[in-house]
């Protein structure tokens, strides 16, 4: 008689039963894989690219000739040694303006740097030096002594007349990879941001164009392949693309850059008048700028400007400017973008409060070199 634990079956020999079980099921019956006749598909025909796609790729041929790759070197001490290294210090974009060699980038991909170089893109690589910045502007120009025939100037165009849902092209050199282009539309009109002085740079356009580290300088361009902005900032917790790009406004850089190249700086008008900071006049809970100095015979001097003054212990505040031709000032930056409306020789009217009653001064602007 057989015991009932006879028929018992291990474990192990179930699942190589079930494993062969398996493959057996789904291998293909009686079939072979090889093919020894297949040959490539046949290629279906493309057609003409659409109307906006040609349109891309030829502003693209045409405006990337203009833009270059901005490299910058930095000397550093050895720490075992006396010596200097030349360490890479960043990377950034420009454009050529002229014929002359002159590039146009942004302020901030130079700063600092104790050798420029910038390479084309016929990949030709010339050392710059620095015409002029206007830091408050992130604005600079550089000239290389490229030859003529390699020079491709930018096309400029306005961007007063600018739409939002635009659209918009960036060209430059994110992450050190050249000649890049992206794409998008115009966001916003007229933000502000903050220059790499503090100051505000105003009537920014924004974009959602990809722009990342290494695009600062470079062009922003309109769908006929015209400048309209210079690629400045992103905003982005990681520092890269988050869909927020700010370009300053190529009117302003077609007013700056001539300045730049003729002064080597950006010649503001001014007041001719020291005036308190912020931290200052929030402690005295003043609503306007309060006037601390004026420059003997200066233009504030002048028109009558009454300057902080102190007898013995006591300081008796001056004038607080309120306004400039009747706008609403607060804060030093207010005025000095007010200004900025007007030429040196303007004659102002500047809107004052003394000894707690209002007037207006009449005030002709003169030089105020940045």
């Amino acid at each position: 008689m057989l015991h009932s634990n006879s028929w018992k079956v291990s474990p192990l020999a179930v699942i190589v039963v079930l494993c062969i079980a398996f493959w057996l099921l789904f291998q293909p019956m009686g079939r072979n894989l090889l093919d020894k006749s297949a040959i490539p598909r046949a290629v279906t025909a493309r057609g003409e690219l659409a109307q906006d796609e040609q349109n891309t790729i030829e502003l693209f041929k045409h405006a990337s000739r203009s833009v270059v790759y901005i490299t910058t070197i930095a000397l550093r001490r050895s720490l075992f040694s006396l010596n200097a290294v030349e360490i890479p210090q960043g990377t950034g974009s420009g454009f050529v303006w002229d014929k002359n060699g002159r590039v146009v980038t942004n302020y901030h991909v130079i700063n600092d740097a104790n050798r420029i170089e910038v390479t084309m893109a016929d990949h030709t690589t010339w050392k710059a030096v620095l015409v002029g910045a206007a830091p408050d502007k992130d604005l600079a120009v550089l000239q290389i002594d490229a030859p003529a025939y390699i020079l491709r100037p930018i096309s400029v165009g306005k961007s007063k007349q600018l739409l939002v849902g635009q659209k918009v092209y960036a060209i430059g050199n994110p992450f050190g990879l050249d000649q890049t282009i992206t794409s998008g539309i115009i966001s916003a009109l007229g933000r502000g941001i903050k220059s790499i002085t503090g100051r505000t740079i105003r009537n920014m356009i924004q974009t959602d164009a990809a722009i990342n580290p290494g695009n600062s300088g470079g062009p922003l361009l309109d769908s006929a392949g015209r400048l309209i902005g210079v690629n400045t900032a992103i905003l982005s917790p990681s520092g890269a693309y988050a869909g927020i790009g700010f370009a300053v406004p190529v009117d302003e850089v077609n007013r700056v850059v001539p300045q730049l190249i003729r002064n080597g700086r950006l010649i503001k008008p001014g007041m001719g008048a020291t005036l308190a900071d912020a931290r200052l006049v929030k402690r005295l809970g003043i609503a306007g700028v309060l006037v601390l100095g004026v420059e003997p015979n200066g233009p504030a001097h002048q028109a009558g400007m009454r300057p902080t003054m102190q007898y013995g212990n006591e300081i008796v505040l001056g004038d607080i400017i309120i306004g400039i031709e009747g706008n609403s000032v607060n804060s030093y930056d207010d005025i000095r973008t007010e200004l900025e409306r007007y030429a040196i020789g303007d004659q102002i009217i500047v809107n004052i409060i003394r000894d707690e009653s209002a007037m207006n001064l009449n005030l002709r602007l003169s030089v105020f070199g940045e």
